[in-house]
């Protein structure tokens, strides 16, 4: 029997689903009493540690925790959940009460890296647990975070993980364990370390074993398409410079949940979902993207994005819905992070004519509640040619290897809205930065030029997003080959890339990507 804390924020089914995968069974805690009665408890803290610390002192949960943990009784805390075990955060000006189980402190990173650490890294083992019984030498796990903690007693840490500069990933005092990183996201060495945690029985037992960590991996990300086609079927579709039909019929790659299955045993890094019709008609809780995520997150234990229709609507009940609400629902259903696309444009806009932030858009509110790691832009720009930067003196304009159609020789590149079919007059630096500032986590940098060429990767275009903000960059649109990945990670800062049709062929197979960039010397994760 398994207790699971959920205080409410996040996504904790792939928790939920992870433990029933290995057979235990899970009671949810509903009251203070229910802590007390645990076996062992499972803490998945997702999002912000203020707005976290804030539930539990409102559901009267921290009295009966720190009993509980005082026992020294089984206690997994996920990401937020360990960094609750400490004396406070840089996160949280509440005043609320910590934990306060471990001496010590959760710290901003600063460091000349992306903010937030997003990806696979690996771990240095810093003392024996059974925790990590049957856990190979040179395996990764899936981090995603802008806060680390930083213990006073060197005796309660457990791993270290190497990020510009080496912080502390792991604990365990007695039965007490906490990973910064997401065992339910780290696909099969993360669910042999749920394995262990449910089914050893002295978890302070030592176990000899030498595990090192070499550092971030690049991510290879499969992107999926869905929308409905002309018979109402929920399809993977693929467009050519956005445009999703061929001979009058939408192209049908394949369905989505079946597709992320199969891209998960490939070894996908994440799926992505961009939700490409806009299903504006339904409920919320009937909306099918939400049975997607949940279909999915039953047998795909990598993080999950979700975009398209995260915004304030109304259905055809006339029931209004928020932007957050919609975001909550897809958590709720087995998301890690949602995508901001057309929406994203409009908000930035706003924020740039002011120079105020409203506290209001999409972004700030998400942001708020489950993280900044939790919300990407999604951007779709184009290029504009022009003769010199004077005619675009508004914008961000570089000179480019690739001459226009009457030879220019510089270019902007405007953002677009509504799948690309309506211009703004807005270029996707002036949005990556505006949208950094309220509080986004990662863009997701498309190209519509590039879109279904297979010509490779806009290099100057996530060269110039990149060098102008601090959070990760997802290059996306124009993969053909192998080659291609290689030459975005060795040519640009960005984190990861992400491909859709190449993959949905088998034209380009994940593993034979990887293959390649390891034989360049990439750092990529092996999921072999």
């Amino acid at each position: 029997m398994i207790t699971l804390l959920d205080y409410g924020a996040g996504n904790v089914r792939s928790v939920v689903n992870a433990i029933e995968k290995l057979g235990g069974t899970i009671k949810v805690v509903t009251q203070p009493s229910d802590i007390l009665d645990a076996q062992k408890i499972i803490f998945p803290g997702v999002g912000n540690y203020e707005s976290m610390i804030q539930i539990l002192n409102e559901k009267n949960y921290i009295n009966p925790l720190r009993e509980y943990l005082n026992a020294d009784q089984p206690f997994f805390g996920i990401c937020l959940g360990m960094q609750a075990l400490f004396e406070g955060s840089e996160e949280d000006f509440s005043g609320n009460q910590s934990l306060g189980i471990l001496k010590g402190r959760v710290n901003r990173f600063k460091t000349k890296f992306a903010v937030p650490h997003i990806g696979w890294n690996g771990v240095n083992l810093k003392k024996d647990s059974p925790v990590f019984k049957n856990v190979k030498p040179d395996t990764k796990f899936y981090f995603v975070h802008s806060y680390h903690i930083v213990p006073d007693e060197s005796s309660v840490v457990l791993t270290t993980t190497n990020y510009d500069y080496e912080f502390v990933s792991s604990v365990q005092k007695g039965n007490i364990i906490g990973t910064q990183f997401h065992p339910e996201k780290s696909g099969n060495a993360g669910i042999k370390l749920l394995k262990n945690f449910i089914y050893q029985k002295d978890l302070t037992a030592k176990k000899p074993i030498d595990i090192k960590s070499k550092g971030l991996s690049k991510r290879i990300i499969a992107c999926l398409d869905v929308r409905t086609n002309d018979q109402g079927d929920l399809v993977v579709t693929k467009g050519d410079q956005y445009d999703v039909r061929e001979k009058g019929d939408v192209r049908n790659l394949g369905k989505p949940v079946e597709l992320a299955k199969r891209y998960y045993e490939e070894g996908a890094d994440e799926i992505t979902f961009l939700n490409i019709t806009g299903f504006r008609d339904f409920p919320l809780k009937d909306m099918p993207m939400i049975d997607v995520l949940e279909k999915t997150s039953q047998n795909v234990f990598v993080p999950l994005t979700i975009g398209g229709g995260i915004r304030d609507y109304t259905d055809s009940n006339g029931k209004t819905y928020t932007a957050l609400d919609v975001a909550s629902q897809y958590f709720r259903s087995g998301a890690d992070k949602i995508s901001i696309g057309s929406d994203a444009v409009y908000i930035a806009e706003d924020y740039l004519k002011t120079g105020k932030k409203s506290g209001k858009s999409s972004i700030e509110q998400i942001s708020k509640v489950y993280g900044n790691q939790a919300v990407v832009i999604s951007v779709d720009p184009k290029r504009v040619y022009v003769n010199s930067p004077d005619e675009a003196e508004k914008h961000h304009v570089i000179q480019t290897q690739f001459p226009g159609p009457d030879n220019e020789v510089y270019c902007w590149y405007q953002c677009t809205v509504q799948g690309g079919r309506i211009a703004r007059d807005l270029d996707a630096v002036a949005l990556a930065c505006a949208c950094e500032d309220l509080g986004a986590g990662e863009i997701l940098l498309n190209c519509i030029d590039k879109d279904g060429t297979n010509s490779g990767f806009d290099l100057e275009l996530i060269n110039i997003v990149r060098n102008a903000v601090s959070i990760p960059v997802i290059a996306s649109s124009g993969a053909g080959c192998e080659d291609h990945f290689a030459e975005v990670f060795e040519n640009t800062p960005a984190e990861a890339a992400l491909a859709a049709g190449i993959f949905h062929r088998r034209e380009v197979p994940i593993q034979r990507v990887k293959n390649y960039l390891a034989k360049r010397n990439i750092e990529v994760r092996n999921t072999i």
